[in-house]
Order: C-alpha cells, then sequence, then structure tokens
C-alpha cells in the first residue's frame, strides 16, 4: 500500500448549487424540485391533499343534505321551520369549520414535508417519507399552533374591521362604502407584507425546532434585505398558480354546459341535466384542487428556498452544507444537521462584485510644437575653373632606320633533288626510262 490518499469523486449536485442565489434560481428550482424525489413530493404530498379535499367536500355535502332534507317535513313559515333552518345551517357553518381545520392541519403538514425533503435535497440526499417525519414529528403540533395562530388572528383582524364597517354604516352609509374600498385597498398590500416578512417562519420552526415566537423573529430578521426578492417569488407563483386554475377549470364549465343543453335543450330540470351539471361541477373542482395541491407544494418549495438563500447570505449556511458534503461523502456517518449549526451567526457582508470603472476617454494629443522652418541652402560655395594643362606637344616623325646591308656574295645553287611532286611507277627506278637508255 502506498501513502497517497486515493482518489474521490466530485459530490453529487444537490437541487441548488451551494451559494448564495439568485432570484431566477429561487424561481426556477421551486418548480424542478419536483422532479428531485417523486415519491414524496408527488406521490404523498400531492395524493394526501387530493384526499383531504374531496374528503371534506364530501362530507360537508353529506351534512348539509342530511340537515336541510328535514325541512321537507315541515311547513315553511312556521316557527318549527325556522328553528331547524337555522339549526340546520349552524350545524354545516361548524362542519366546515372543523373540517376546514382539519384540512389546514393537513395542509402545514405537508408543507413541514416539502420543506424537509428540500433542505436534505440541497446536500443530495433523497429521504424516505420515513425518515422526513422522525425529522418533522418533534415540531408537527408546533408548525400547526403556528398555522392556527396565523389564521385565528387574520380572523379577528377581519371580524374587528368588518364590525366597525357596520357601525359606521349603521350612522353614515356613504362613509362606511368608501372606507369599506379603503379597506379593501389598504388590506392588500398589509397582506402582502405580513406574507413576506412571515414567510421563513415554518422552515425555521421546522429545520432549527425554533418556537413560534423565535421562528415569528427569525422570520422577521432574516428577510431583511432580501424581501423583495420573497415578495416576487410569492407573487409570481400564487399569479401562476392562479391563472393555471382558471385556463383549466374554463373548458370544464363550457363542456359542462354544452353537455347540459345537449341533454336538456329545453332547460328543463331533467334528471340527466342534473347529472350532468353534478358531474362537471365536481370534475371542475376536483381538477382545481390538484392544481391547488401542486401549488402548495411550490410554494412551500419557494419559502425553503428563499429560507436557504437569506442563512446563506447572512450567517454563511453555504460553508456549513459545504463542509457537511464533504465529510459525508468522506464516510463519516455521525454528522450534525448542517442547518442547525450556527444558527444566528453573523458574518461580515459578503463583498458585492463592482462593475470596474471606465476608462477615461483618451485625452487627444495637442498640435507638435512648431518648429521654424528648414533654412534654405544657398548656392553651393563656387570653385575655380581648373587650370588648364599645357597642350600636349605633338610627336615628331620617328628616326629613320639604316638599310640593311648588301648580302655576301652568292654560293652556286646546290642541285635540285627529288621533289615530292616527282612520281615513278612501281618497279622503276628513279630516273625512269632515260637511266635505262643510258645504260650499255
Amino acid at each position: 500500500m502506498t501513502s497517497y490518499p486515493a482518489w474521490t469523486p466530485a459530490s453529487r449536485p444537490g437541487i441548488i448549487p451551494l451559494h448564495p442565489l439568485t432570484f431566477g434560481t429561487i424561481l426556477g428550482r421551486s418548480f424542478t424540485a419536483l422532479r428531485h424525489n417523486p415519491k414524496v413530493l408527488l406521490g404523498f404530498a400531492l395524493g394526501i391533499q387530493a384526499v383531504t379535499y374531496i374528503v371534506v367536500i364530501v362530507a360537508i355535502g353529506a351534512i348539509a343534505i342530511g340537515a336541510f332534507s328535514r325541512l321537507d317535513t315541515l311547513r315553511p313559515g312556521s316557527e318549527e321551520f325556522d328553528t331547524v333552518l337555522a339549526g340546520s345551517i349552524a350545524l354545516v357553518v361548524v362542519a366546515g369549520i372543523v373540517l376546514g381545520l382539519l384540512a389546514g392541519a393537513v395542509g402545514v403538514i405537508v408543507q413541514g414535508v416539502v420543506v424537509t425533503e428540500v433542505a436534505r435535497g440541497a446536500v443530495a440526499e433523497k429521504p424516505t417519507l420515513g425518515a422526513i417525519w422522525v425529522q418533522l414529528k418533534p415540531v408537527v403540533w408546533r408548525l400547526i399552533g403556528y398555522a392556527f395562530l396565523l389564521a385565528a388572528a387574520g380572523v379577528v383582524a377581519v371580524t374587528l374591521v368588518v364590525l366597525v364597517l357596520v357601525a359606521v354604516g349603521f350612522a353614515v352609509l356613504p362613509v362606511a362604502i368608501v372606507l369599506s374600498v379603503l379597506a379593501v385597498l389598504g388590506a392588500i398590500p398589509l397582506v402582502l407584507w405580513l406574507s413576506t416578512k412571515l414567510m421563513l417562519a415554518p422552515a425555521a420552526i421546522i429545520l432549527e425546532h425554533a418556537t413560534i415566537r423565535g421562528a415569528v423573529v427569525r422570520s422577521w430578521t432574516l428577510i431583511r434585505g432580501r424581501f423583495w426578492v420573497g415578495l416576487g417569488v410569492l407573487v409570481l407563483v400564487s399569479l401562476t398558480f392562479s391563472v393555471l386554475a382558471q385556463v383549466v377549470s374554463v373548458p370544464f364549465s363550457l363542456l359542462t354546459s354544452g353537455v347540459s343543453t345537449i341533454i336538456s335543450p329545453t332547460g328543463d330540470p331533467e334528471p340527466g341535466a342534473i347529472v350532468a351539471l353534478i358531474f362537471g361541477l365536481v370534475l371542475t373542482q376536483v381538477v382545481t384542487l390538484l392544481i391547488q395541491a401542486v401549488a402548495v407544494v411550490v410554494q412551500s418549495t419557494a419559502s425553503a428556498l428563499v429560507y436557504i438563500d437569506c442563512r446563506m447570505r447572512r450567517e454563511g449556511l453555504d460553508l456549513d452544507l459545504q463542509s457537511y458534503v464533504e465529510q459525508r461523502d468522506a464516510g463519516r456517518t455521525d454528522l450534525p444537521d448542517p442547518y442547525r449549526l450556527h444558527v444566528g451567526r453573523a458574518i461580515a457582508p459578503r463583498p458585492t462584485p463592482q462593475a470596474y470603472p471606465p476608462y477615461p476617454a483618451p485625452q487627444g494629443y495637442g498640435p507638435p510644437p512648431g518648429y521654424p522652418a528648414p533654412q534654405g541652402y544657398g548656392p553651393p560655395p563656387g570653385y575655380p575653373a581648373p587650370q588648364g594643362s599645357p597642350a600636349p606637344q605633338g610627336y615628331g616623325p620617328p628616326p629613320g632606320y639604316a638599310a640593311p646591308p648588301a648580302a655576301p656574295p652568292g654560293q652556286p645553287a646546290p642541285p635540285a633533288g627529288d621533289t615530292p611532286t616527282t612520281w615513278a611507277a612501281p618497279g622503276d627506278k628513279p630516273g625512269g626510262d632515260t637511266a635505262d637508255r643510258d645504260a650499255p
């Protein structure tokens, strides 16, 4: 074995990058997080909400039918009829409130499941529903209590405003109408402001195990500096699903009206038309409730991501998450929950990247300093004309040579020899026939 450390692969990425998030990242990952753990987010969250809504609707309908059916046996206008009518209305209202609270409790539990799953998904973990429930169980009643207190505060505020407007209306009706309009217009920004300031409280209860009061304080503090991001995410998600619900419900409503017209062209209350109308309304309501269930999941995901982003910026949560991922991938199993470490830690603000200052425009160069015009050169100084050389003297006639001496007296000329031009026939001697003739 060598002493060198073994190579380890890079950590798996989670549903978000482990650094402060931008507005686009928060909004986009709020929708795409559904694909990370569909068994929990789609299977449980959507399924339990759909079942709860359907049970509430059916239960309220059954109670209403049972309560108001007694009126058929009574004479309208009688004292007993009025008493039974009032009791039936009260029974339906109370049943609706109780069932609505139960549905709200289920919705709060779903929100807790989603927030827990998103928090684990940020560090690339896919917990099972059982593991999520183990983490959520210690704070589930605290979470439900916070939701009920928030709902109760809203009901009390609306009731007080309505009572004041009614009292003013009995005295001066026009003033009450004007005040009602102003109250509605003022309630819209107030509700948006409070919803944004408190949107991180459930995440603080779930992930930090904070108390209700501590969660409210934490949310109020963490969202500071990221208020507009939280408000933008909250409004855009709500508007998206509101428009989607309207777009989906309109075709079903038109289909229901068309089927009713086909079954009962005259408009008479025939059983077939009534059944078609009820079926269409129920189908439309079921589709709308499914869309609302998806909206709850996406809204809870967005709140969890805003919470993580705010803690990254204010408390350096991204450093804790990165350290947790590195140690977990290295093989450690006894790691503490990173979301419960350094709660409330203050870190130095991160330097925001500043744009480099623009370079100054290049200064134009001035005209070059004037130099005096070059002085003209005068004519070259005259040189004296070259002195004439004396003309070459002519050569005289060459001296005469003496005549050659005369030749000495001549000798006799030698005899002429055979010349190469003299030809003799083969076999002849020199001299030819003359020699033969001269022979004796």
